[in-house]
């Protein structure tokens, strides 16, 4: 059966009077002005200002629900659990919702880091998936996320194109790895980007994840070895306004 739940997202729950500051101080997107229906893609990075978990944020209520890899929503809540100290914060698997995606569905909110991506929503779960035709769609327009294909510890945010996808805020005030991503940004140093390239010209010294099933190596390299005709149009476009500064 024929249905939109992505069976490889899973949802957190962050609730308490705490919830929104407590994750306004360590997410790379504006959590206190999220509004409902209006989704954001961020990210918890390392002090260094390298990708740990990407995410996406839906308001709900004074709540916030996180949307993120099942294989790695443990490890998330573990680690926020980490920063929560003596905050009044509870984090928590929602176990009643899921996450939809379709082409189609107009109603719902357009993917938040690009439109083409399609709409998604969330909802309770239904009986069949759309997690192997998301990926396809979303890899052939060359946006990544998830441990794998990211990097966890390993990609700085921005070289991950998460500016040009809508994945940080520059006037929100501090966030953990904000230091290295705002100087990034400011000087304009983003020198290194992840791609997707055939699997036969792959480079293992710079491959994140080498993806058999679709014939294609997610890699990180550098600008001005990489082909403009060979790029997504939105990528291509931003290497090209950053060229121009």
């Amino acid at each position: 059966m024929t249905g939109t739940t992505l069976r490889d997202r899973a949802i957190l729950r962050i609730s308490g009077e705490e919830a929104k500051p407590f994750l306004q101080g360590l997410l790379t997107r504006d959590v206190l002005t999220l509004k409902q229906g209006e989704p954001r893609w961020g990210g918890l990075l390392t002090a260094q200002g390298k990708a740990l978990f990407d995410m996406i944020l839906w308001a709900d209520g004074d709540d916030v629900l996180i949307d993120c890899e099942d294989a790695q929503a443990d490890a998330l809540a573990r680690r926020l659990t980490l920063y929560r100290l003596r905050r009044k914060v509870v984090i928590a698997r929602e176990e009643t919702l899921a996450v939809h995606w379709s082409l189609d569905a107009t109603e719902a909110p357009p993917d938040p880091r690009l439109p083409a991506l399609g709409h998604r929503w969330i909802a309770p779960p239904d009986e069949g998936g759309a997690s192997a035709a998301f990926r396809a769609h979303r890899l052939a327009l060359g946006v990544f996320e998830g441990a794998e294909e990211l990097g966890q510890d390993q990609t700085l945010w921005l070289e991950t194109n998460a500016q040009e996808l809508g994945g940080v805020d520059y006037d929100k005030g501090c966030y953990v790895g904000q230091e290295n991503t705002a100087r990034m940004h400011y000087r304009a140093k983003v020198n290194r980007r992840l791609v997707a390239v055939p699997l036969n010209q792959a480079d293992e010294k710079r491959q994140r994840a080498a993806l058999p099933d679709m014939d294609l190596s997610i890699e990180l390299r550098r600008v001005e070895a990489l082909d403009p005709t060979t790029l997504p149009g939105w990528l291509a476009a931003a290497i090209a306004e950053q060229a121009a500064e």
